[in-house]
């Protein structure tokens, strides 16, 4: 100990330089985008290295349940064919709506962290700005709605996690496609919320809830969840619907983003109302 406490007196000056540096490489990147911005990317490439590394030698151990979850998808992909076109191969495949003329694009990537017990909790995945990925892309598991992503760089992606107090996504109720707002109300991992559904609709324990459709982000009908309990909302005329999530967010290893090929028209689309 005594030798330890000479040593840092000795170099005292040195260690006081690292920190003052360490301090001043603080305050530049906080308040500056640009170098914000290279540093999240920079450190997402690092780590995302490292926990790809992690995740191949855990992926082992986890081979029956990932078999599992591979073969659950191949029967809901199956389950298509009969109303869409579908071309795939070992990467990714398109899936072509011909009710809707929507096209998407499935790209299947491994989640490598993830987190579900904090108040905004995020994913990464092992694919990135080379493979096509961008921000405002959705993020889906075999059984429901994953997230979306919000930053990319070359090799990974951040996803901000359904878990997350930032999430909206339009719903519906699958029986009577009455639409609302989809949250996560913090806490319980398992149990999310809908909102602005009207009173005077009838609702069901067990129903379904699924995507809208109306984001350029999510498909229509994609799994979120059933009605676990629901209750007249506080001095409104709309229910408060608690439904239990269809995905296991504690157990998340394989995952697809959607790229709707067809969302820069649709936006384009957008911005030509908002100026008229």
């Amino acid at each position: 100990m005594r030798n330890l406490i000479v040593f840092l007196w000795r170099h005292n000056f040195f260690f006081l330089f690292l920190l003052l540096e360490a301090l001043a490489l603080l305050l530049v990147v906080n308040n500056n985008y640009y170098q914000r911005r290279v540093m999240i990317n920079t450190t997402s490439d690092i780590t995302g290295g490292m926990l790809s590394t992690v995740d191949e030698i855990t992926a082992y151990v986890t081979l029956k349940n990932a078999n599992q979850i591979l073969s659950e998808e191949n029967a809901r992909l199956s389950n298509r064919l009969p109303s869409a076109y579908l071309r795939t191969d070992t990467a990714q495949f398109f899936v072509g709506d011909s009710l809707f003329r929507q096209q998407y694009q499935y790209i299947s990537t491994t989640v490598i962290s993830n987190t579900i017990n904090r108040r905004n909790n995020y994913m990464k995945i092992n694919k990135g700005r080379r493979h096509g990925l961008r921000p405002d892309m959705a993020v889906l598991a075999p059984n429901g709605v994953a997230g979306q992503i919000i930053e990319v760089s070359q090799n990974f992606s951040s996803v901000m996690s359904m878990l997350n107090s930032n999430t909206r996504i339009n719903a519906k109720l699958k029986n009577s496609n009455q639409t609302g707002s989809m949250s996560w109300p913090g806490r319980d991992y398992r149990f999310g919320k809908l909102v602005d559904i009207p009173s005077h609709v009838s609702i069901h324990i067990g129903d379904t809830v699924v995507t809208s459709g109306y984001s350029h982000i999510f498909p229509e009908g994609q799994m979120l969840g059933t009605v676990e309990e629901f209750s007249p909302a506080p001095g409104d005329n709309f229910w408060e619907i608690k439904v239990r999530f269809s995905v296991d967010y504690n157990s998340l290893q394989y995952v697809y983003v959607v790229k709707n090929l067809m969302r820069d028209e649709l936006l384009q689309l957008e911005k030509k109302q908002l100026t008229e």
